[in-house]
């Protein structure tokens, strides 16, 4: 029964190195020197192209989040 649900899922939505580097405010030279050098956020390998998953962009830039005396000062 689960291996049918998954069969019939949408794909997840998924986006290649140019759109995630968009994403994240930064060159795709930048993004991809990130991955070379094992930096950046999660990526899928498919073949030989790279792709990344919006979910696993937003964790990577909620991590990257600096907490500073005023912010922790503020309501959530």
């Amino acid at each position: 029964m689960i291996a049918k649900d998954i069969a019939t899922a949408p794909p997840a939505p998924r986006l290649d190195a140019a759109a995630a580097a968009d994403w994240l405010g930064l060159s795709k030279s930048t993004l991809d020197k990130m991955r070379c050098e094992g930096r950046g956020p999660r990526y899928l390998r498919v073949g030989k192209r790279c792709f990344y998953r919006p979910a696993d962009l937003d964790a990577y830039l909620e991590a990257a989040v600096v907490e500073t005396a005023d912010s922790r000062a503020l309501p959530r």
